[in-house]
């Protein structure tokens, strides 16, 4: 799996910052953002994290370039909608060669890697043979959801509160999971402030919110707020 941060918005912290300033200022934006001290940007990125304001950190993006990870994985990231996403394409893109994930379960039992590899084989094989009859658009329906895909995404720091929410739960699957980490590693490289409490709530909060699918790491809250629960 490679995940890199390709682009994001310049100064994210102190845009936050002053954003969240702004709405308990007569000062515009641009004046506030001049006089914003380093000091001044910690105390008020500490007062949203924990407050739970989030509406000031959707002005700023990030975008990642993710590549080597499956279909599998790549159709729960495109499950979170607020979101931009841009795809490697199966119908343009011939698959000849395709690379494929192996589960690690897999990996770690010869007899079904083996019948693993047999089948991704097959279905290599019966691939290129359909290629010769039918448009590639028609020929990749046989392509396994472990077939390998590169991705584009770009999302705004609060959507990506939630999918860190959901997806570094050790209840979520472990590719998703493996790319949400490594999503966060690359965003707290350049916001470490803002993105210092984005996680599962028994990280950020103490407690488990999953209720009876709950993997005992966390006590479980009193009560379970209307949020999705792992998938």
């Amino acid at each position: 799996m490679f995940v890199k941060l390709i682009n994001h918005t310049p100064d994210p912290e102190r845009t936050v910052a002053a954003a969240a300033r702004l709405c308990y200022s007569s000062v515009g934006a641009a004046e506030l953002l001049a006089g914003l001290k380093d000091g001044d940007v910690a105390r008020l990125l500490a007062h949203l994290v924990e407050s739970g304001h989030e509406s000031p950190i959707e002005h700023v993006t990030f975008t990642f370039a993710i590549e080597g990870i499956s279909r599998a994985c790549s159709h729960q990231l495109v499950r979170h909608r607020i979101a931009s996403y841009s795809q490697k394409s199966q119908r343009y893109v011939r698959e000849e060669h395709f690379e494929y994930i192996v589960p690690p379960s897999i990996a770690a039992d010869a007899a079904a890697k083996r019948r693993f590899e047999e089948t991704m084989a097959a279905v290599q094989a019966a691939y290129n043979d359909l290629l010769k009859l039918v448009p590639p658009e028609d020929a990749r329906y046989v392509l396994p959801n472990a077939c390998e895909t590169k991705i584009v995404a770009t999302f705004n720091a609060r959507s990506l509160f939630n999918f860190f929410r959901l997806r570094c739960c050790r209840r979520a699957q472990w590719e998703i999971r493996e790319l949400a980490y490594a999503m966060r590693e690359e965003v707290r490289r350049v916001a470490p402030r803002l993105f210092s409490l984005a996680g599962p709530s028994c990280e950020t909060e103490g407690v488990c919110h999953e209720g009876r699918f709950s993997c005992g790491r966390a006590p479980l809250a009193s009560h379970t707020p209307n949020k999705a629960r792992v998938e």
